[in-house]
């Protein structure tokens, strides 16, 4: 009896000081143990990688509030999904992939669209017209034609076919760079590169942009 109360109290004692060390562990260890139901190496996991997830909401949100909103859902979407993580990318690369939907979740309810480009990668701003919509409005009334102009160029973002918005989106709207977008969307740069050139082209197209175009190449020039 007493050999087994032993047994019990050392082994309580093991999980204590487990629990005590478990900032120490691997990213790979705190991976697996988080997968088989232990919160505190989900918790570090979260801690860990917390700021970084954070600067790449808020590069698509651009408000502190929304940003935060987005980690938030992340780290639970994380949580529920996790034991679908089957580590043939790295975890802040699973990790990223998320926060960005997320995020872009919080734009898509706003209808937040802040720049557009549909010049052709390498294309120069001298060299060929653009579609930028200002982050500030000057007064009311340009306030009111911005919010405008959001909704036709959200609207038109959503009309594309999937993975080329998923392109748009993340180069785009979060502000990555095209090896960056292919890396989080887990496609090569060609692909990416592909994509981006067809939803380019399909934005070109659509009538509802027109008046969109007009408006900010005359307002250029």
């Amino acid at each position: 009896m007493s050999r087994n109360m032993a047994g019990a109290r050392n082994t309580k004692v093991d999980d204590v000081n487990a629990t005590r060390n478990v900032g120490a562990w691997s990213e790979g260890e705190l991976i697996a143990a988080a997968k088989n139901g232990h919160g505190s190496a989900f918790g570090v996991l979260c801690e860990r990688h917390e700021e970084m997830i954070l600067r790449v909401t808020f590069r698509i949100t651009r408000n502190r509030e929304d940003a935060e909103d987005a980690v938030q859902d992340s780290f639970l979407s994380a949580f529920v999904h996790l034991a679908s993580f089957d580590e043939r990318s790295r975890f802040a690369t699973w990790l990223t992939r998320i926060a960005i939907n997320s995020a872009l979740g919080q734009l898509r309810k706003k209808r937040g669209v802040r720049e557009l480009s549909l010049d052709e990668p390498g294309d120069t701003a001298e060299s060929r017209p653009h579609l930028e919509l200002p982050d500030r409005a000057p007064d009311p009334e340009e306030n009111y034609h911005r919010r405008e102009r959001l909704e036709i160029v959200g609207a038109a973002v959503e009309r594309l076919r999937p993975r080329s918005r998923k392109v748009v989106e993340v180069h785009q709207l979060g502000e990555f760079s095209m090896k960056e977008t292919a890396q989080i969307l887990g496609i090569s740069m060609a692909a990416a590169k592909a994509r981006m050139f067809h939803a380019r082209a399909a934005l070109r197209r659509m009538p509802m942009l027109r008046s969109v175009r007009q408006e900010n190449w005359s307002s250029a020039g």
